[in-house]
């Protein structure tokens, strides 16, 4: 009796994304846990954020990059235990970097909160680059946020940053959260683009598209009217 071969089905790969370069995560450990997200076709996995930034900054060792500590100098002048996502203190360089998550975006108390330890962080010397949960670190955002041209491909400019199913669109935000947000997009209007034209897809009660559309013409309505500050 002749033994018959199973056929196998040849399944066709997604295409993936810049393996190196994914949907940000503050921890190395929430990066690995969090996996793969299929996105338009693509599949994308997470990067943390520690290793973006050794790349933003390849003059900084990795060791001089303190991950969620209370900042000593803050403290020890105030009696604030704030702890910045990421503080650096090396030679020359006073920088705190924090990645804002949709939580940022639900509680009008979060927002200010945000803003008061901003000030504090500055009035200390430090500079504080914020990077939104919905904008990622593609060459020409790191261009515009930190001032410095990496030359290496980043993050693909083409994929958009939120999802309903992901619970993180303008809908899942509150009033103060939707002008935050629309004022980080304003910064980056390649990013707003790209993420409209994903949102525009779903169903608005879970989207939330037209809200953050009025809001961000509302703003960009009113810099064309007063004009620029200087």
């Amino acid at each position: 009796m002749k033994n018959k071969s199973k056929k196998t089905t040849k399944v066709k790969p997604q295409a993936i994304s810049n393996r190196k370069w994914g949907f940000i995560r503050e921890k190395e450990e929430q990066a690995i846990k969090a996996g793969i997200t299929t996105v338009n076709g693509i599949n994308i996995h997470r990067t943390a954020l520690i290793d973006y930034l050794l790349v933003i900054f390849p003059q900084i060792p990795k060791s001089e990059w303190h991950n969620d500590e209370v900042c000593d100098e803050v403290y020890k002048a105030t009696g604030k235990k704030i702890r910045p996502d990421f503080r650096c203190d090396y030679n020359e360089y006073k920088i705190i970097v924090e990645f804002d998550g949709v939580q940022h975006y639900k509680q009008p108390s979060t927002i200010k909160q945000d803003k008061d330890n901003q000030a504090i962080y500055e009035s200390f010397g430090y500079t504080v680059y914020r990077i939104p949960y919905f904008i990622q670190l593609t060459k020409d955002v790191v261009k515009t946020l930190f001032g410095i041209d990496v030359q290496q491909d980043l993050f693909d400019p083409t994929i958009p940053s939120m999802a309903s199913k992901g619970r993180n669109t303008p809908a899942f935000c509150c009033p103060a959260g939707i002008k935050r947000m629309a004022e980080d997009f304003k910064k980056y209007p390649q990013q707003y683009q790209v993420n409209i034209v994903a949102l525009e897809k779903e169903e608005e009660f879970f989207s939330g598209c037209k809200l953050l559309k009025h809001e961000y013409q509302r703003i960009n309505k009113n810099v064309i009217k007063t004009g620029p500050t200087f």
